[in-house]
């Protein structure tokens, strides 16, 4: 069975290659806080079954750079096995709310939208696609 181990965001995590058909896709702005991206999931490589949960679900608010952490496992739900752990972070910057998403089975995903009503940013991608 083939684990990976990674150092990202100061956490060791291991996940398991073989339960998922295409490692850490690319989601583009679609950040999960909960949930499971299960187009992605082949089945257990343990017990072969697809039956997918969660477990260790964590929430986490940091108060001096006001950041919001959830964390999780996907596991198999006969066999316990873990399939991912997953990564959810929101935090405020320049006046923007700020999400990044990572986990082998939902993908890599970030996105920034402003808290203005108004956001340049748009209006300028609008723009560039007329």
């Amino acid at each position: 069975q083939a684990l990976l181990k990674l150092d990202s965001l100061h956490l060791e995590k291991i996940m398991c290659k073989d339960c998922v058909k295409q490692p850490f896709p690319d989601r583009d702005r679609m950040c999960l806080d909960s949930g499971a991206f299960l187009f992605n999931l082949t089945h257990c490589s343990k017990c072969q079954k697809t039956e997918l949960g969660t477990d260790k679900y964590r929430r986490t608010e940091e108060e001096e750079d006001d950041r919001e952490l959830i964390e999780y496992e996907h596991i198999c739900q006969l066999c316990k096995h873990i399939v991912s752990q997953h990564k959810y972070e929101f935090w405020l910057e320049d006046g923007r709310q700020e999400y990044k998403m990572e986990c082998l089975l939902c993908g890599f995903a970030e996105d920034s939208i402003s808290i203005a009503p108004y956001d340049p940013r748009k209006a300028s991608a609008f723009l560039c696609e007329l």
